[in-house]
């Protein structure tokens, strides 16, 4: 689940603050963040992954506040309860794929399981390409790995980061029907951040949070092109 009431962030002390409208979503759930590039959908989707530090306001997501947590211990509960899929993937290129989802698992603090990131990759169609390093991928096999590695250990929550982006009607289509199904096999809500109308006709039923709305002071620096 996800709660804000007031949430604030300033890209430098003392500048003008964006402010974001508040939101309830609740467990298993499925928010669309929209908006245009520049208008703080990245910036949202750190503040609620604990990436970023809020300048103001509550937050509530996957059971604790965030902002009461700090180092190793945030970044623990991050790799636990938070499938973060982003626009650049991040996989590392010296890694094989299977190593690649067991940096979840340091992450986390947890000892390495490898039946668990082969049934990940099961999950998501690519157990055949556990061996296999990031540049020897297709761009849709690097997208369902990062994905296989965003719910290695059932998240609570799910973050996508503009996942259809330069992908074909097809493609798009299939993406949002892997996000869609991995969130409810895990219990997951899901938020996708988009500026895709695909994405908003195939999901009718999806919590909206429109960024484009707010107005000028929503405008940001070219910081916010994460």
């Amino acid at each position: 689940m996800i709660r804000t009431r007031g949430l604030a962030y300033a890209y430098a002390s003392g500048g003008a603050a964006l402010r974001f409208p508040d939101v309830d979503l609740p467990q298993g759930g499925t928010l669309l963040l929209r908006g245009r590039s520049g208008t703080g959908k990245s910036t949202w989707l750190s503040l609620i992954a604990g990436l970023r530090g809020a300048g103001g306001g509550d937050l509530f997501a996957a059971g604790v506040q965030i902002g009461t947590q700090r180092g190793a211990e945030i970044d623990a509960w991050r790799a636990r309860h938070i499938g973060f899929l982003p626009q650049k993937l991040h996989l590392s290129s010296a890694l094989s794929v299977a190593d690649n989802l067991a940096l979840v698992y340091f992450a986390a603090g947890l000892p390495r399981d490898d039946a668990a990131i082969t049934q990940a990759l099961a999950r998501v169609g690519v157990a055949e390409l556990a061996q296999r390093k990031p540049h020897q991928l297709s761009g849709g096999q690097a997208q369902r790995v990062a994905l296989a590695r965003a719910v290695l250990l059932s998240p609570t929550l799910l973050l996508a980061d503009e996942p259809t982006a330069s992908l074909d009607d097809e493609a798009a289509a299939d993406a949002l029907a892997l996000l869609q199904g991995t969130a409810v096999a895990c219990g997951a809500s899901l938020v996708i951040a988009t500026h895709d109308q695909r994405v908003v006709r195939a999901l009718p039923d999806a919590q909206v949070l429109d960024l484009n709305e707010i107005g000028p002071q929503r405008m940001l620096d070219k910081r916010e092109q994460l």
